[in-house]
């Protein structure tokens, strides 16, 4: 039986996966971050997009996170999102949508215009759509 360590992925809605993990895979703003049991300690800010979890026994489990924080300690691994979502529950239509929203709200620059906001609105909707094609690859979705 291969080596496990607790995950909690909570944000601040709900919790949505608490359980024993052989790998969580996540997108910090330095790169991609593997964390497996026996990992050094860390905290660390996550980027908008997907963690995959691998669980006791070998099955994944791709979850959609819209930033936040990772803490490894040395029996548990923590991520607190602002915004979790399993990947099999992301609208596709409404992401998409949201991506020509934000791609046309840049191109319009108005008086009133909030670029942080729309560039915000655009990675968000941007790795949404990232999460759901490679759930898609990875199980032919």
């Amino acid at each position: 039986m291969a080596m496990t360590v607790h995950c909690d992925i909570v944000s601040a809605e709900e919790e949505i996966f608490s359980g024993l993990v052989e790998m969580v895979v996540a997108h910090g703003n330095l790169g991609d971050l593997g964390i497996a049991p026996g990992h050094a300690p860390l905290i660390t800010d996550l980027t908008p997009g997907p963690i995959r979890v691998i669980k006791q026994g070998g099955e994944a489990e791709v979850i959609y996170i819209s930033g936040g924080f990772l803490e490894v300690q040395p029996n548990m691994v923590k991520v607190l999102a602002d915004t979790a979502i399993r990947a099999g529950d992301i609208d596709e239509a409404a992401a998409q949508q949201a991506l020509k929203d934000a791609e046309k709200a840049l191109n319009e620059k108005g008086a009133e215009f909030d670029y942080g906001n729309a560039a915000a609105q655009l990675a968000e909707a941007a790795a949404q759509l990232r999460t759901v094609q490679q759930l898609r690859k990875k199980f032919g979705g």
